[in-house]
């Protein structure tokens, strides 16, 4: 399935139905009077959060969505029927945006969440409704009112609870691929991940979201390599693990390069919890790795992690150290 994480939509409601001029005609019964009936409301166009979905591909092969028309009144009082609604079912954490692209509409962030995007046009009244005291007789009806038209803009952004970060070829995937059950594509160039991946991550019993997204370069905020566009499915996260892989000659320089990156793209991604780790220790001997170590440590300004995702060295302190700042985060949400 190719993954797509933004798309243009047109939606229309339906138009409601026309009310209907009728007059009672029955044997035997004189001036029967009106019995116009009253249109049907148009249908209305909702978007619903469903499970199972975390790509917006289905958009990319219908973009237009239009609900029923309600049905029009007919004689002997009789209402038409209102028309179908049509519903988007998209993966939870889809944005909806007016077709500036900028104004939110609503932020589909649980599952079974529901919002009406359009609302189907009101049915018009028949001639009975028009009925008076001094007009026994209108033979005259509404026509009914026309639905919402709009385009707008679904945009995907994953809900994990920690995200990968680094330069391409820092080891991502295979962090990714050693402590979950998916399987990313893993390749000597850079730039092998071209969209995120997710898996589900288990330390000492309990679980959680990992996603992994495309390596950053310098300049990716200003379109250099895949850009930074992707780092919108890490917002949502609770913690940052900063991979800086072992094979760079400047572990500080890697990691000041992707870091500047995170505060160019903004969205609260430079205020998050970071973990730093260098990853890829297997390449190197013990001398090297505590030179390199002592490098990234000065550069960010704690102890990093050593791990090595091919041996599974380290991987579980990693593991327990992601779990950790996730637990508290969801602790602090739940007391406020």
């Amino acid at each position: 399935m190719k993954f797509l994480d933004e798309t243009k939509v047109y939606i229309r409601s339906g138009d409601g139905g026309a009310g209907a001029v009728s007059f009672r005609r029955e044997k035997f019964i004189e001036f029967g009077g009106p019995d116009g009936g009253d249109g049907g409301r148009g249908g209305d166009v909702w978007v619903e959060a469903v499970n199972g979905l975390n790509t917006l591909i289905d958009f990319r092969y219908q973009q237009h969505f239009k609900a029923k028309t309600g049905t029009h009144g007919m004689g002997r009082n009789r209402t038409g029927a209102g028309g179908a609604d049509v519903t988007l079912k998209v993966p939870v954490g889809t944005q909806i945006f007016e077709e500036d692209g900028e104004t939110l509409i609503v932020d589909m962030v649980a599952e079974g969440q529901r919002y009406r995007l359009a609302a189907g046009g009101n049915g018009g009244f028949g001639n009975a409704h028009f009925k008076s005291s001094t007009n026994q007789a209108p033979n005259w009806a509404n026509p009914g009112l026309e639905g919402e038209e709009k385009t707008i803009w679904l945009r995907l952004k994953l809900i994990a609870d920690a995200g990968l970060v680094g330069l391409p070829n820092a080891g991502k995937s295979t962090f990714l691929a050693a402590c979950t059950r998916a399987r990313p594509k893993i390749a000597n160039y850079p730039f092998t991940t071209l969209h995120p991946n997710l898996g589900v991550a288990t330390v000492d019993g309990q679980e959680f979201i990992l996603a992994d997204i495309p390596g950053l370069i310098e300049g990716a905020h200003e379109g250099v390599g895949i850009g930074d566009r992707f780092l919108g499915h890490v917002e949502r996260t609770r913690v940052l693990l900063h991979l800086v892989s072992a094979q760079e000659e400047d572990v500080a320089k890697a990691y000041k390069t992707v870091k500047h990156e995170l505060e160019a793209y903004g969205g609260g991604l430079e205020d998050k919890p970071e973990i730093v780790a260098l990853a890829q220790i297997d390449v190197l001997d013990e001398e090297e790795l505590k030179a390199k170590a002592k490098a990234l440590a000065k550069a960010c300004g704690s102890t990093p992690l050593t791990i090595s995702a091919v041996t599974g060295k380290g991987m579980t302190e990693a593991l327990r150290a992601l779990r950790s700042v996730i637990s508290a985060a969801k602790a602090g949400e739940e007391s406020a």
